[in-house]
């Protein structure tokens, strides 16, 4: 064969077919921890309620207001503060006792990653 001029010679490998890794179910499902998962809901809810208390006013009669926590914690602390203030401008009733509060809690919190775009 090797003597032949205008052959060409195949080399084929035999391959094992390799069983795909197991995974364990739990490690798929879980994407936060949930101890953040119940601070984050904690700290959602004492803003709820504080807002009530700043308002004086039903949760219907409150201005639309949307404090983002993750857009806070993207932001330097001073600039987290000043942050607040501005959504807040509208509230008659001194507010540095909620942001102090907001501040404090959210100290050590993680952002939460957005949905993965597919």
């Amino acid at each position: 064969m090797a003597s032949e001029a205008g052959t060409q010679t195949r080399v084929m490998f035999q391959t094992k077919e390799e069983e795909p890794p197991h995974r364990k179910l739990g490690k798929l499902t879980v994407k936060y921890n949930r101890k953040d998962l119940q601070r984050r809901l904690d700290i959602e809810e004492w803003i709820d309620g504080q807002l009530h208390l700043l308002f004086d006013c039903e949760e219907e009669e409150i201005p639309e207001l949307e404090i983002d926590i993750d857009e806070l914690l993207e932001l330097p602390d001073a600039e987290q503060r000043s942050r607040l203030q501005d959504l807040l401008q509208e509230c008659g009733k001194p507010k540095e006792e909620f942001i102090n509060g907001l501040l404090y809690r959210m100290k050590g919190l993680r952002k939460m990653s957005g949905p993965l775009k597919k």
